[in-house]
């Protein structure tokens, strides 16, 4: 379920993003601290209202400073950042009002009951007395926090700690959420629970701007990715483009016959116009592997050329690229050869 709404939402963001007016916008975003380190460089990035947007990249490659400076909690060496229409430099209060934020370490009160802990977020926020506490209550049913609300958060578990923590972050119905790896040791029930929250804000038309260690998640639930690397932009695209440009899915075929055979095979692959111009293939030690973009529409086909050529065919699997190959891309510092959109491709 969770996989075919980003697959919706990645095509309603490609038809409708130029319609839509961006609640982020960042032009040449750098920050150099004063020992001279360069922890952003040149960052530009567009966020269209209402997309999930997912911000990856190695630790310390510059996530969580970025994210800083897009919350108005660092300032800029250079660039321009504007939130929801508000300059981050020079209207940070306007700016605020309507962000939510969520460390990736919680911030909540444990002396405080989780209905407390609320109640000082609407008062910090602005949150008008008169649905404050219609409000309150509604978020804690959302966190499933309703049956603890008068416990202090001392004795929540770290899973219920960032549900409340998500809740505080959210009193006041922001138009965009900025979420830096907010799952991070949770189980995966918590887990699960936190990202079926966020999923709804998302569907009711916040945007959020999410950072995680979890490439799983990122892919299933965002409508494109960014990813940073030593401060600099590397890649930016919809999980699908990014994997294409890894060099698609691997193909993996067995062959019965021995040495003779899975040299036949590789050559018919070779051979085949079925794949070109990106196939590239390697021999295995019981057959074959084929990468190629197009490895799901005609893996079928090269089956029955080998069928056709007298080969038997003991295995067939195909194993679709993922974002942990594009991480490895990344980590070779091969990213800046990742075949870009249209070469290649249709």
């Amino acid at each position: 379920m969770v996989q075919s709404r980003r697959a919706h939402n990645a095509d309603d963001t490609r038809n409708e993003s130029a319609d839509r007016k961006p609640s982020v916008a960042v032009e040449n975003l750098s920050l150099t601290y004063s020992d001279g380190t360069e922890a952003v460089k040149g960052i530009s990035l567009s966020i269209p209202k209402g997309e999930f947007f997912g911000f990856l990249g190695p630790n310390g490659a510059g996530k969580t400073t970025t994210i800083k400076m897009l919350a108005t909690l660092l300032e800029p060496t250079d660039g321009t950042v504007r939130i929801n229409g508000y300059d981050a430099t020079s209207e940070r209060t306007a700016v605020r009002g309507t962000i939510g934020y969520m460390a990736q370490e919680t911030s909540v009160d444990e002396e405080l009951t989780a209905k407390e802990n609320l109640r000082f977020a609407c008062e910090a926020y602005g949150v008008a007395r008169a649905q404050r506490e219609g409000r309150i209550d509604e978020l804690l049913d959302l966190v499933d926090l309703a049956d603890v609300s008068d416990t202090p958060a001392e004795q929540f578990s770290g899973g219920m700690k960032k549900r409340l923590d998500a809740a505080t972050a959210l009193v006041h119905d922001p138009e965009l959420v900025f979420l830096d790896e907010p799952t991070t040791g949770l189980d995966p029930k918590a887990r699960n629970r936190l990202w079926a929250y966020f999923e709804r804000i998302n569907e009711n038309g916040t945007t959020i701007f999410l950072t995680t260690q979890y490439l799983e998640e990122a892919d299933q639930l965002c409508d494109r990715l960014a990813v940073i690397r030593d401060g600099t932009l590397v890649e930016d695209g919809s999980p699908d483009e990014l994997k294409r440009r890894v060099g698609g899915a691997r193909l993996e075929i067995d062959v019965d016959g021995g040495p003779a055979a899975v040299t036949e095979a590789t050559d018919i692959a070779r051979n085949s116009a079925l794949f070109e111009p990106d196939v590239a293939v390697d021999t295995t030690e019981d057959g074959l592997r084929v990468t190629t973009q197009f490895a799901s529409d005609h893996g079928t086909e090269l089956l029955v050329a080998l069928r056709d050529a007298g080969i038997s065919v003991s295995g067939f699997d195909i194993e679709e690229a993922s974002l942990d190959d594009v991480f490895l891309a990344i980590a070779d510092d091969q990213a800046d050869n990742l075949e870009q959109p249209g070469e290649g491709s249709a």
